[in-house]
């Protein structure tokens, strides 16, 4: 059971193609299931103000990444959450395909989590990156031939055809887990 007195949780999703929706859905759920307050919004025009990001008993933000960087309404609403008088605390979700890759999953790890947490000059309680979706057929033209680049690079499929889920959805619960006693303080 929720308590009335309790800041919510908040969780901010920004994405591309739904992966990172899904998963900031998810968490949502589970946090909700465990009888948290939980606000749950896609990050797009018009951005939250300062005012819908805190008060909060923590804000977490699942961020795509899209060829090589966080997408751009990632890094604008972490310049809302900095100027933050007294921020909530802050736990990072980034969503990448090199995240498939079970040694790129940590802040230390992932130089796309790495260089976020740098830009921005975060301390947040938890970064994580999760795997997300490889999909071929969804992409246009130059999206996918500019992904299977990247793939080849990394040593990823490079049918052009392919559609692989690899979000460990086990790793998202324990996740959620972890944010749950994070907000309990």
């Amino acid at each position: 059971m929720t308590d009335a007195t309790e800041p919510p949780i908040r969780v901010f999703a920004a994405s591309r193609d739904g992966q990172a929706v899904r998963i900031a859905m998810h968490v949502a759920q589970r946090l909700r299931a465990d009888g948290r307050a939980v606000e749950c919004r896609r990050l797009a025009p018009p951005m939250p103000t300062p005012g819908e990001v805190a008060p909060a008993a923590l804000v977490v933000l699942v961020a795509a990444v899209r060829y090589g960087r966080h997408l751009e309404e990632a890094s604008t609403f972490l310049d809302t959450y900095r100027a933050l008088p007294s921020p909530p605390p802050l736990a990072l979700a980034s969503v990448c395909l090199t995240a498939r890759k079970p040694n790129r999953r940590t802040a230390q790890d992932n130089p796309y989590l790495r260089k976020l947490i740098a830009r921005h000059r975060l301390a947040p309680a938890v970064a994580r990156a999760f795997p997300g979706v490889l999909d071929y057929p969804r992409y246009g033209w130059l999206d996918r031939h500019l992904i299977r680049f990247i793939m080849w690079m990394t040593d990823g499929p490079t049918d052009g055809t392919s559609r692989i889920e690899y979000t460990d959805w086990d790793e998202i619960e324990a996740f959620a887990g972890e944010l749950g006693l994070i907000a309990r303080g």
